[in-house]
C-alpha cells in the first residue's frame, strides 16, 4: 500500500480518525519515523480549513506504532498568521507520537539571506542505477543510489538522492515530512557493529512555503555533530534539484551499543 492509498483510507471517529499502518512501512516494530510524521501532519491537516504552508514541526517519537492507530488533533492556538495544531497517534501500546505542526502564511520582509548550501554529489541517478529497499521494509517505497556517499573524511555523515516510488496525488508537505527523516541515523557509520538505533525526537523547519523539485528528487543528508553515552545529536537538511534549501532540522538518536 503506498502512501497515497494509506491517506485515503482515513477513517474517522469518535475523537479524530484512525488507519492501518500497513507491514511493508515498518522499520522493526515500530513504523518509519517519516510515516508516522506525515500521518501525524495529514490528520492536522484536515482538522482546520484554510490552513496556511506548513513552516515548522516539532516530534517526539515516544513509542512503538503498528497495525491499526488513532490519530487525535488538537487546535493550540490560531492567529492572524499562525496556527499551531497538536497531533498525538495512540497504537495499543499507547500513546507513540506527539507532533506540534506550525502553519504560517509567507509574510513580507527586508530580510532575505541563505546559508544553507546544497551538498555537491552530483545530479539524481539514472534510471538504470536506481533500487529500492525490499518489500518487507519502508525503503521499499523509496528509489535511491545504493551508495549514501558517506564523508569522505570519515565523518557520520550521509547524503543521497531519494524519491517516492509512487507519489501522485500526494500533498507536497507531507511528501516533505515523510522524505526529511528517510536516511539512516548519521552516527550508524561510527558503529562496529550493526546495533539497534532509535530516533527519540525531530525538529524540523520547512523554509519555503511551496516547494517544488523535478521528477520527485530531493537531495537528503543527515551528519551527527556529536555521539556519546548512547545518544547521538544531529542535523538534517532536504534540498530541491536546483540547489534550493527546503527544509533544515535536527534530530536526537538513541543508540543501543
Amino acid at each position: 500500500m503506498n502512501l497515497q492509498q494509506i491517506l485515503k483510507s482515513f477513517s474517522p471517529t469518535g475523537e479524530g480518525h484512525s488507519v492501518e499502518i500497513p507491514l511493508t512501512w515498518m522499520q522493526g516494530r515500530t513504523a518509519y519515523g517519516g510515516l508516522s510524521a506525515a500521518l501525524g501532519l495529514h490528520a492536522a491537516q484536515q482538522s482546520e480549513e484554510g490552513l496556511p504552508p506548513l513552516r515548522s514541526a516539532q516530534i517526539s517519537f515516544i513509542g512503538p506504532l503498528a497495525g491499526a492507530v488513532t490519530i487525535t488533533t488538537k487546535l493550540l492556538r490560531r492567529g492572524r498568521t499562525a496556527a499551531f495544531i497538536q497531533s498525538d497517534i495512540h497504537s495499543e501500546k499507547g500513546l507513540g507520537l506527539r507532533a506540534i505542526y506550525v502553519f504560517m502564511q509567507a509574510l513580507e520582509s527586508e530580510v532575505d539571506y541563505a546559508h544553507h548550501d546544497a551538498p555537491d554529489i552530483g545530479p539524481p541517478p539514472p534510471d538504470e542505477e536506481l533500487r529500492s529497499g525490499p518489500p518487507e521494509f519502508f525503503t521499499h517505497h523509496f528509489q535511491y543510489r545504493e551508495s549514501r556517499h558517506p564523508d569522505a573524511d570519515g565523518k557520520p555523515r550521509f547524503t543521497r538522492w531519494m524519491r517516492l516510488a509512487e507519489r501522485g496525488g500526494i500533498d507536497p508537505m507531507v511528501e516533505l515530512i515523510l522524505m526529511g527523516d528517510s536516511l539512516p541515523p548519521a552516527a550508524v557509520a561510527l558503529q562496529s557493529r550493526g546495533a539497534p538505533v532509535s530516533s527519540i525526537n525531530w525538529f524540523a523547519n520547512i523554509l519555503e512555503p511551496a516547494p517544488v523539485t523535478d521528477s520527485g528528487w530531493w537531495l537528503v543528508r543527515s551528519e551527527s555533530d556529536l555521539a556519546r553515552h548512547g545518544n547521538s545529536s544531529q542535523q538534517m537538511g532536504l534540498w530541491s534539484t536546483d540547489g534550493t534549501a527546503v527544509l533544515a532540522g535536527m534530530q536526537s538518536v538513541a543508540l543501543f551499543s
